[in-house]
């Protein structure tokens, strides 16, 4: 009887520790943030509470405006681009062309990076004066231009351009997972009523994806939202503010700008709309499994 008491508990002793350190510094720390961004809160903390003071103020930033502006221009190009991409490439895959395992490693080699090594090499890609701009005129091209680096109302593109090379090969396998999941049965149906092969793509198994869609949603939505490394690798929230991000914006507010409670209300409000995206989804799910 004791043996099978200390079975059914040992478990849980073994889990414990690793268990209860990660609710005290991830929520732990969570609940910290959220103490700092009511209280007065400067160059060091300071726990006089102060209200919805440094809320009012994030709002009426300029700077933290253009930083929203930028996320949704960069979520919405990033993630309908790395959609579209990995999707042709799934779609590419799937007829079982040959050498099917280099190109798959190919195409996902670029998530095996960190977001530092993206943006460091897309920088150097991308500088007018040493990559792709310089190559081309070298070539005898003087008119070309290609300086969206360094140009304020297009440099948030090229933000969008190293996040979709990234994340397109992780979009592909998703998909390409998702598409040989589906019963060959469906498929081998449609042939013999005659459908095309574009049409069977478009008609059937595409929309059989669905699953995969959402899910894929919600993870380029994680990133994009939480993206600091890559920005701050390509051009470090410049030129002037023109690629601000939320989080480079807290990292500026808490770290360099010494105004801490700012920059704790800026990464609450960051904070609140992950969750408003991943707790839905995962509401759905546990619902679909109960």
């Amino acid at each position: 009887m004791a043996i099978r008491r200390f079975d059914h508990w040992l478990p849980k002793l073994v889990l414990a520790p690793g268990f209860l350190l990660s609710f005290l510094f991830i929520y732990g720390l969570i609940a910290w943030n959220g103490v700092l961004s009511v209280s007065a809160s400067r160059l060091l903390p300071n726990y006089t509470f102060v209200g919805f003071e440094h809320y009012v103020a994030l709002f009426e930033s300029d700077r933290w405006w253009v930083a929203l502006r930028n996320l949704l221009v960069f979520a919405t190009l990033f993630i309908g681009l790395a959609m579209a991409v990995g999707l042709l490439l799934a779609v590419l895959l799937d007829q079982k062309v040959r050498a099917e395992g280099a190109l798959r490693t190919i195409y996902l080699y670029p998530m095996a990076l960190s977001f530092i090594v993206t943006g460091t090499a897309w920088k150097w890609i991308l500088n007018p004066g040493l990559g792709i701009e310089h190559l081309v005129q070298s070539w005898g091209f003087e008119s070309f231009r290609f300086d969206w680096i360094v140009d304020p109302d297009r440099a948030i593109y090229t933000v969008v351009i190293a996040g979709v090379w990234q994340s397109a090969g992780f979009v592909m396998a998703l998909f390409l997972a998702g598409l040989r999941g589906i019963d060959d049965s469906i498929l081998k149906a449609a042939q013999v009523d005659g459908a095309s092969l574009p049409r069977i793509y478009w008609r059937i198994l595409i929309p059989s994806l669905r699953p995969v869609f959402f899910s894929t949603l919600m993870v380029l939505a994680h990133i994009a939202i939480k993206s600091f490394d890559l920005v701050m690798a390509l051009t470090s929230g410049g030129p002037g503010f023109a690629t601000d991000m939320p989080a480079t914006f807290m990292y500026a507010m808490a770290f360099t700008r010494g105004q801490i409670g700012l920059g704790a209300a800026s990464a609450t409000v960051m904070l609140a709309t992950v969750a408003a995206i991943v707790v839905p989804y995962l509401y759905s799910e546990l619902r679909k499994r109960t």
